[in-house]
């Protein structure tokens, strides 16, 4: 596989043999789906990148990444988050 210093420069399909693709197939749908099972347990984080989005959707930045620096270090976060999972409990 040929690399630069920035990256793969061309992928290499028979670098592994097919037992380690079928290993590899197999990792990656377990981890698909215990990331699904941990965002649907875990509706904090639904909350936090709807919540990201429609703020960034509503004030359109001209700086996304400073806007997401803002957004995600902002100290009433987490507060807000609690608030709002608080009203959906009660709204269920």
């Amino acid at each position: 596989m040929a690399t630069l210093e920035g990256g793969l420069l061309n992928s290499d399909p028979g670098a592994l043999s097919p037992a380690q693709l079928e290993q590899l197939r197999n990792f990656k749908i377990q981890t698909r789906i215990a990331n699904e099972k941990y965002l649907r347990t875990h509706k904090e984080v639904d909350l936090l990148i709807s919540g990201f989005f429609r703020e960034m959707f509503l004030q359109r930045p001209d700086n996304i990444r400073e806007f997401a620096a803002e957004y995600f270090t902002d100290p009433r976060l987490p507060n807000k988050i609690h608030r709002q999972l608080i009203k959906e409990k009660k709204e269920a």
